[in-house]
Formats: structure tokens, C-alpha cells, sequence
């Protein structure tokens, strides 16, 4: 299965995993499944962090690299994401999580997250 995180479970992932539940952890150490982090959620950190937001402290440099290192997969932004938001509904006006379930629409993965916001999408959309 591929996995694409969203950007507060990568951010718990990397610096907090007792924040992920057990389904979490099993999903994201599972063999078969394939896990993405999109530049997007790199976009989304160093836009919170240079605004002070105390729950991006992390160095969006590192953060990359060790994703990176750990066998996860950069999924790039491409227009073809930005133009799938438009078929979303509006139910969530965060920009970031629109643009990620956009992204993992378009490339058939599923959408990581335990944000009720995004939750209510239903579709490509995995509640943790």
C-alpha cells in the first residue's frame, strides 16, 4: 500500500512517536507498504517555523534527510496536484492538507492523518 503522511505525523514520526498510536506504528513499519512524504509538508514546516509556531520546531533540512534515509519517498508537487484540488469540496480550508489529498488522490495512496478536518473526505483518506 502506499502512504502518503501528513505533515504533523511526519513531524511525530521524526521527534515524538509516542504521539502515534499503535495502528500508526504497525502501518508505517509494515513491509508491503510503501511510505511518501510530499515537499509540500517540507513547504508547510519551513513556513510555521520561520513564523515561531512552537509545534514546527524541527530543522526541515534534517527532517528531509533522514526521511529520506529511513526509505521514504519524496512525492514533488506537480500542477497536476494543484489542479486536483479544485474537485475537493470545501469542508477544510487548510491549504497544506488540501494540496496533500490532492496529491495522494492523483497518485492513488492513501492519506495519513488524525486531523477531523481532513478526516471528513472520506475518500484516500486513512483516520489514525
Amino acid at each position: 500500500m502506499k502512504l502518503l503522511l501528513d505533515t504533523h505525523i511526519l513531524l511525530w514520526t521524526a521527534g515524538q512517536p509516542e504521539k502515534l498510536s499503535e495502528t500508526t506504528r504497525t502501518l508505517l513499519t509494515a513491509p508491503d507498504n510503501s511510505l511518501f512524504f510530499s515537499a509540500a509538508s517540507i513547504w508547510e514546516i519551513v513556513i510555521k517555523l520561520g513564523l515561531g509556531r512552537e509545534d514546527f520546531k524541527v530543522d526541515p533540512y534534517r527532517l528531509r534527510k533522514m526521511l529520506v534515509m529511513h526509505g521514504y519517498t519524496e512525492l514533488p508537487v506537480t500542477a497536476e496536484h494543484a489542479l486536483r484540488v479544485d474537485s475537493l469540496p470545501p469542508l477544510h480550508k487548510d491549504l497544506f492538507d488540501r494540496l496533500l489529498l490532492a496529491q495522494a488522490r492523483s497518485e492513488g495512496m492513501l492519506f495519513i492523518t488524525g486531523d477531523a478536518s481532513v478526516i471528513q473526505y472520506q475518500e484516500s483518506v486513512l483516520a489514525v
